[in-house]
């Protein structure tokens, strides 16, 4: 066979392996097609993070769920979810339930705060306002007792 038949010969299998004249620029081709879809693809979920966050509540108000236990008498506070908007889903034992009327949860730049209001019997209007201790992994504030008009100081301990 001559030379310039297996160049051309050569030349023909490049091509039609790639789909263009030269190799190099079918394999820079499909490299943008895959950079693009990559591109495509981190934007899809750039927006649905996007879109997750802003309906979930922030990070720091995960740190609140969990169960509570206020060392001084057994008291338990259940926060079971911090909701977006500040809203809290959240239980009292004392040891047995206690109504909770109002849960809820306020977070500022280095601030994360609960509010807790109980209405049962003895009970009636009784709250907690607490802020969250991060290094010490703990809630404390103070409990307004209505029945006696009175206010304690008070912590809880994550007991799970």
């Amino acid at each position: 066979m001559p030379k310039k038949k297996l160049k051309q010969v050569v030349q023909e299998r490049k091509q039609s392996l790639s789909g263009s004249p030269s190799v190099g620029a079918g394999r820079n081709r499909r490299w943008g097609v895959w950079v693009s879809r990559g591109v495509a693809v981190l934007a899809v979920l750039a927006a649905a993070v996007g879109i997750f966050m802003a309906s979930s509540p922030s990070a720091p108000a995960q740190r609140l769920v969990g169960r509570w236990l206020r060392p001084d008498g057994g008291y338990v506070l259940d926060i079971r979810a911090a909701k977006a908007g500040g809203q809290m889903e959240a239980a009292y034992f004392n040891p047995r339930s206690i109504h909770v009327a109002q849960a809820n949860y306020r977070s500022d730049s280095r601030d994360l705060a609960v509010f807790i209001e109980l209405q049962d019997l003895n009970y009636p209007g009784s709250t907690y306002s607490l802020r969250y201790l991060p290094k010490e992994d703990k809630l404390v504030g103070e409990y307004f007792q209505a029945l006696q008009r009175q206010t304690f100081d008070v912590e809880f301990v994550r007991s799970n």
